[in-house]
């Protein structure tokens, strides 16, 4: 079950982000993922401080075959025909029409092939006033309402890692699955369509819900207020975040820990919901506490009284923490011209195995020798 999807063959038209990360996905079920590239440059995501082997790129590309073709030529668009006659998956990240002008409609898609999964990602979709423009993370965070729970007005700095882009991806890998499943009643391919404003707004459900049944705007407070989850600097400075949800057990704990009976006194924070409204005062008093002891100290006295919390780890840190180390959700893999490098596992595992690895990202081109050959192609 390691290779759950051995004999699916994908072609990944993907650059940047949202399909190849889809298509990585698919490949690390154990699909053949050929990723098709222009041969000037290839995949723009290459080019990121890394001269054409960037980290961006390799993050995003393992376990994947590459092949140059220039798809406005004649000959580039003869070859990605002979690829999709024998492919179970076309994947494309495309602006709303581009794949029609270059001669592959959904028409002749389906005559060149007619069980090809046919997945399309798109910014906003393939109608609309919005479908020819560009679209990348920021910009799909923005409309969709998700950065509107994440920025703060007064000081709006965007950050942290791509949300909508990663998102999006995995929708996309979602509907391949459940259309390749679908294939097997049917016989039939079907087109997919993923766009990565809907799969934003999909991925938020809970703010929507939260405005049509209460009428409240959600804001960047909203939830962690709700949730009862703050982070807190200790003595030595470290940083720890806590998660106290709605379970009043877990309110107890916390102030058991904190040697601090008079919050439960306190009338002021005697209901979760009492506690919601009061959250910014409850973050700004129990932070005093935690900036008297440092982090080991709460870390022991957190554990023991079972609260919900976790230090605040950096990306290094991660790599170092001893249940991190114990899953081993990273691996190496040797690439004959750039050497060792550390990927991440599937977080999925399937019959306790995790998944083929034996493949480190592509150069470019790397595999248009064979392919050409395996495909006939000119």
């Amino acid at each position: 079950m390691k290779d759950a999807l051995k004999d699916v063959l994908v072609i990944e038209l993907g650059t940047v982000l949202t399909a190849p990360l889809a298509g990585m996905m698919l490949a690390d079920l154990g699909a053949r993922v050929i990723k098709v590239e222009h041969p000037e440059g290839g995949d723009p995501f290459r080019r990121h401080a890394g001269k054409f082997y960037s980290p961006h790129f390799a993050a995003y590309n393992r376990n994947k075959e590459s092949i140059q073709l220039d798809l406005q030529s004649q000959a580039g668009k003869a070859d990605l025909a002979k690829l999709i006659a024998r492919a179970d998956v076309l994947l494309d990240n495309f602006r709303a029409g581009v794949l029609p002008r270059l001669g592959f409609g959904d028409d002749v898609l389906k005559a060149m092939n007619p069980r090809l999964i046919h997945c399309s990602i798109t910014g906003f979709g393939a109608e609309g006033p919005y479908k020819d423009r560009p679209c990348y993370d920021a910009v799909a965070l923005a409309i969709s309402g998700l950065a509107s729970q994440k920025l703060d007005p007064e000081r709006p700095i965007l950050n942290g890692p791509s949300l909508s882009d990663n998102i999006t991806g995995m929708y996309a890998a979602y509907g391949i699955l459940g259309a390749l499943h679908a294939r097997e009643r049917t016989g039939q391919g079907e087109r997919v369509e993923i766009n990565m404003l809907e799969a934003s707004i999909a991925f938020s459900p809970e703010g929507f819900s939260q405005f049509t049944r209460l009428g409240a705007t959600p804001t960047p407070m909203s939830r962690v207020a709700i949730s009862q989850s703050y982070a807190f600097r200790c003595a030595d400075h470290r940083l720890l975040a806590v998660h106290l949800s709605s379970v009043e057990k877990f309110w107890l704990a916390f102030v058991t820990a904190l040697e601090s009976p008079e919050l439960l006194t306190d009338e002021r924070f005697k209901t979760p919901a009492l506690r919601t409204q009061h959250y910014t005062l409850i973050a700004e008093l129990v932070g005093r506490i935690f900036a008297e002891r440092p982090y080991a100290e709460w870390e022991q006295r957190l554990a023991a009284a079972d609260v919900p919390f976790a230090p605040v780890r950096t990306v290094p840190e991660v790599m170092q923490d001893p249940q991190v180390q114990t899953l081993k959700p990273f691996y190496t893999i040797q690439h004959p011209e750039h050497g060792e490098l550390v990927a991440i596992h599937r977080p999925v595992k399937i019959g306790g195995q995790r998944g083929p690895t034996e493949l480190a990202p592509p150069v470019l081109g790397e595999h248009s020798a064979a392919i050409r050959s395996e495909f006939s192609l000119s």
